[in-house]
C-alpha cells in the first residue's frame, strides 16, 4: 500500500517578491530565465493550467525520460513576463507544496513514475487578476531542457467591478477529426476556458460515431486490459478499461498541437461528462451491452478517475492535501463539483452529473410487455395516458399458466430471457395483453401446433389498464427471426414523450425512506451544495456549468408517420429529459433573474429559456446556452445513424434528416413541441464565447462546418481559411431578467416562446 505522502497531489506556492533577472541562472545556479531549448520529447503533452482563483492557480506538466520506471526531478519557474525577466520567488509550504516568497526563483518538484510522471503544482499567494508565465526545466547529463512556455491568469478579486470573458467547450473526440475549433479559439482574448465534459472518448473506433484514420487513431498497448468489440459492421475496436488504457487516451489527446496551444494560453476549469469513463454511464455502470450482461465495474471507474486526476489541472475542494487513492470506497474517492468567483459579476458553479445519478428510468433490458405502472399510479381514470393498455395481473397464474407457457416457449425462439418481466418482488409478472397477443401471433405464424389462442380483445377491454415498456418506445420487431429485446431505443433514445412523462412522475414520488427523488441526478450532498451556491450567490451572474442539456429536445411525427411511431418522442433520455420531474423541481428552486446555464454534451448549438413543465402562462425558467462539440460527430450525424439502426424509423425515408424536426430559428413564430427552444444548429462543430458585466451576459456561438475538421488548419497561414468558415450568432440576457435576446443585424431583439398549441 502506498504511504500517504507518496500520493500524487498538487504542490503549493505563495506569491511574494519579484526578482529582476538578466542572466541565464538564478542565484542558486539553477535555471531561471534560462534561454534553453524547448524539448517536446521531454514534455510531450506540453503544459497546462487550471482552476484560477484570485490568489492561486494549478500548473501541470508531464515529464518523459529514457528511464520511465524511476521518479524524475525537475523544477518550475514562474514570471510576470514572457521573457522571464521578472521572476516570482517560490517557497515550499508543506509536503510538495510551494509558496512564493523564498529566495529561490525555481521550485523543485518530482515527477513520480507511479503517477505516469505527471506533475501538478498549486501556486498560491498570487496577485488577483494578473497574468503569469511559467515553464518547467529538466536537467540531464546532456544539459538543461525546458517545456514550452505557459501563460495563465488569476481570477479578479471578488469585489472587482470588471468584465469577464471566457469560452466554454465540450466533446473533443480525437479519432479521425482535427481540433480546428481550438486553433480558432487560441486567437481569442480570454480570461479562462470552461470544459463541460468529454475531454476524451473512451473508445478507439466505435462505428456508430467514430471513423479512425491513419493519422488520427488510438491504439492501446494494453489491449488485453481493454474491452474488445467486434461489431457486425465495421472493424473491431476497444474501449478503455485499465489505468494504462485511460492514461494512453490522455497522452494521445494532449499530443495534439492545437489542444496544447489552448492549454498553454488559458487556464481551464473542467468537469467530466460520460466519456471520461464510459458513454451514457451512470455512476460506475456502463451501457455497452444494454442489459445483456452486468456492467457495473468500480475498478474500471476508479482507473478512469485516477487518470483524470493525474492529467487535469484541478484544485479540489477537499483541500490542498487531497491525493487520489483507489483504496477509498467509490464514489468517495474523488469529488469534482466546485465553484469559482470572478470579480463581482460571475459566480461559476460546476457540477458532476454522472457520478451520483441513478440508472436510466427505463431499463435497456426492460421486457417490452411488462407493465411498469398501473392505473392507480396516475390517479383518476381520465389521467391515464392514451397509450395505456389492458394487462394480465399475474401471467403465471392466469388461465392456469397457459400464457406463461407461451412466453416460455417463445423465449428461445425469439431470443429473450424467460425470466424477464417480473416485478421488483420477483413473485409476479404483470404483462400487457397486446404484447402477449403479438407473441401468440408470432408463434402461430411459425407453425405452432396446435395453434395458440389469442386473448379475446372484447373480454380484455374491460380489464384494468396500465403502461408497458413497449408504450414508451421499447418496440421489438417481431417480424425479425431474432428480435432484439435489449435496446437503447425506448430506454435512452427515441422514448415516447407522453408515456415517459407519466413514468417520470411515478419515479419522482417521494418515498418514506431514502434520499429525496430530486437527488436522483446530483446526489443529496451535491444537490444541497448546488442550491446553496446558486441561491446564496451575491454575484451579478450565477452561471451553472452543466454537463448536459436542460432544454427539451423532442420531435413530433404524429402527422408524418403511421403506427406505432406516429408519436412524440424525446430524442434522448440520457440527459435532463430523462429526469423530467427532477429537472422541474430543480428549476423551481433556482429559477430567478440572472441565472444562466452553460451546457455541453448533445454536440449541437442551442439557446433557449428552459422552463418548468406547467400550464402557467409564465412558468419559472432560466436562460441556457448549449455549445456544440469541438470535434465529436455532430448531433444531426448521430441522429441519422440512430434512425438508420432503428427497426421502424429506418423505414421512414422522410426521417433521413430527422434533426431538422428540432432545428429552429429565432425569427420563427410557429408553435413547436419545444416551445422554449429559441435556436438550434445541429450540423456544426465549434465553441462559445461568453462576456459578462454588470448589465448583460452575451454569448457568441462560433459555428464551424463539420467537414472543416477533415484536415488540420493549425498554422498561422491557415487562420484566414479557418475564419472564413466560421459563422457567429450572438445572444444576450440582461441583468434583472430571465429573457433571451437575439442579435439580428446589429439589433438586439427579444425572443418570446410560443406555447399556443403545444405543451413543453
Amino acid at each position: 500500500m502506498m504511504r500517504r505522502r507518496d500520493f500524487l497531489r498538487a504542490t503549493l506556492v505563495t506569491a511574494g517578491s519579484v526578482v529582476v533577472s538578466t542572466s541565464c541562472t538564478d542565484e542558486e545556479g539553477g535555471p531561471g530565465a534560462c534561454d534553453v531549448q524547448e524539448d517536446d520529447a521531454s514534455f510531450p503533452q506540453s503544459v497546462a493550467s487550471g482552476d484560477p482563483k484570485p490568489d492561486s492557480v494549478v500548473l501541470w506538466t508531464r515529464l518523459v525520460d529514457s528511464d520511465q520506471k524511476t521518479d524524475l526531478s525537475l523544477s518550475l519557474v514562474v514570471a510576470l513576463d514572457e521573457g522571464f525577466t521578472q521572476l516570482v520567488t517560490l517557497k515550499a509550504t508543506s509536503g510538495n507544496a510551494a509558496t512564493v516568497g523564498s529566495n529561490s526563483t525555481r521550485f523543485p518538484v518530482t515527477a513520480r513514475a507511479e503517477f505516469d510522471h505527471c506533475v501538478k503544482v498549486k501556486v498560491s499567494g498570487l496577485s488577483a487578476g494578473t497574468t503569469y508565465y511559467y515553464r518547467f526545466y529538466y536537467t540531464t547529463g546532456d544539459g538543461c531542457v525546458s517545456s514550452r512556455i505557459g501563460r495563465t491568469r488569476t481570477a479578479p478579486a471578488p469585489d472587482a467591478d470588471v468584465p469577464v470573458r471566457f469560452a466554454f467547450v465540450s466533446s473533443q473526440d480525437y479519432v479521425g477529426r482535427y481540433y480546428n475549433a481550438y486553433a480558432a479559439l487560441a486567437r481569442q482574448q480570454l480570461d479562462f476556458i470552461v470544459h463541460l465534459g468529454d475531454y476524451i472518448v473512451e473508445t478507439t473506433g466505435d462505428p456508430s460515431f467514430q471513423a479512425p484514420s491513419e493519422e488520427r487513431k488510438i491504439t492501446f498497448s494494453d489491449a488485453n486490459g481493454a474491452i474488445a468489440f467486434e461489431p457486425a459492421q465495421g472493424a473491431p475496436y476497444h474501449a478503455a478499461k485499465s489505468l494504462s488504457n485511460y492514461r494512453e487516451l490522455y497522452r494521445t489527446y494532449r499530443s495534439d498541437r492545437a489542444l496544447q496551444r489552448v492549454h498553454e494560453l488559458f487556464p481551464m476549469i473542467a468537469v467530466w461528462g460520460d466519456h471520461e469513463f464510459s458513454g451514457d454511464c451512470h455512476g460506475a455502470t456502463a451501457t455497452y451491452f444494454n442489459g445483456r450482461q452486468p456492467e457495473t465495474d468500480e475498478e474500471r471507474r476508479k482507473a478512469a478517475n485516477q487518470a483524470w486526476f493525474e492529467y487535469m489541472p484541478v484544485d479540489y475542494t477537499a483541500g490542498d492535501d487531497f491525493r487520489y487513492s483507489k483504496t477509498v470506497e467509490y464514489p468517495e474517492d474523488i469529488t469534482i463539483y466546485r465553484d469559482f468567483t470572478f470579480g463581482k459579476h460571475v459566480h461559476l458553479v460546476m457540477t458532476d452529473l454522472r457520478t451520483y445519478r441513478a440508472d436510466h428510468l427505463i431499463p435497456e433490458d426492460g421486457f417490452p410487455g411488462k407493465i411498469f405502472a398501473k392505473i392507480g399510479a396516475f390517479g383518476a381514470p381520465n389521467d391515464v395516458p392514451e397509450l395505456a393498455g389492458n394487462y394480465i395481473e399475474n401471467i403465471d397464474t392466469f388461465e392456469d399458466g397457459y400464457y406463461a407457457n407461451v412466453l416460455k416457449e417463445a423465449a428461445p425462439v425469439l431470443g429473450f430471457d424467460p425470466s424477464l418481466g417480473y416485478t421488483q418482488d420477483e413473485r409476479t409478472r404483470t404483462i400487457s395483453v397486446a404484447f402477449v397477443n403479438a407473441i401468440v401471433e408470432k408463434l402461430n405464424e411459425q407453425g405452432a401446433e396446435p395453434p395458440l389462442d389469442l386473448i379475446d380483445p372484447s373480454v380484455s377491454a374491460f380489464w384494468d389498464r396500465g403502461l408497458a415498456y413497449v408504450d414508451l418506445g421499447k418496440y421489438v420487431d417481431l417480424a425479425l427471426e431474432k428480435p432484439d429485446f435489449y435496446s437503447a431505443f425506448g430506454s435512452r433514445y427515441f422514448v415516447v414523450k407522453d408515456t415517459f412523462d407519466a413514468a417520470s412522475l411515478i419515479a419522482f414520488k417521494p418515498t418514506p425512506t431514502g434520499p429525496p427523488a430530486e437527488a436522483m441526478v446530483m446526489g443529496e450532498a451535491q444537490l444541497a451544495w448546488f442550491k446553496d451556491k446558486i441561491n446564496g450567490s451575491k454575484s451579478t451572474w450565477k452561471v451553472w456549468g452543466n454537463e448536459y442539456c436542460l432544454s427539451q429536445l423532442a420531435i413530433d411525427i404524429t402527422m408524418s408517420a403511421t403506427e406505432p411511431v406516429n408519436r412524440r418522442f424525446y430524442l434522448s433520455c440520457d440527459g435532463w429529459d430523462g429526469f423530467r420531474e427532477q429537472r422541474n423541481a430543480l428549476l423551481r428552486e433556482i429559477a430567478a433573474p440572472n441565472v444562466v446555464a452553460i451546457s455541453g454534451d448533445p454536440h449541437a448549438f442551442f439557446a433557449g429559456t428552459p422552463a418548468v413543465d406547467s400550464a402557467d402562462a409564465d412558468p419559472p425558467k432560466i436562460v441556457e446556452f448549449v455549445g456544440a462539440a469541438i470535434s465529436s460527430t455532430t448531433y444531426q450525424s448521430r441522429l441519422q445513424k440512430q434512425v438508420a439502426s432503428h427497426p421502424l424509423l429506418k423505414k421512414l425515408n422522410e426521417m433521413a434528416n430527422i434533426a431538422e424536426l428540432i432545428n429552429v430559428d429565432p425569427s420563427e413564430s410557429k408553435a413547436t413541441i419545444n416551445p422554449y427552444l429559441a435556436f438550434s444548429n445541429t450540423t456544426s462543430n465549434g465553441f462559445c464565447i461568453a462576456e459578462a458585466n454588470a448589465e448583460e451576459f452575451v454569448v457568441s456561438m462560433h459555428m464551424l462546418p463539420a467537414d472543416a475538421l477533415a484536415k488540420p488548419l493549425y498554422e498561422e497561414a491557415d487562420a484566414a481559411t479557418l475564419d472564413d468558415q466560421i459563422t457567429i450568432t450572438r445572444f444576450r440576457t440582461a441583468a434583472g431578467e430571465s429573457e433571451l435576446y437575439v442579435d439580428e443585424e446589429g439589433t438586439w431583439k427579444k425572443w418570446t416562446p410560443n406555447t399556443t398549441s403545444q405543451d413543453g
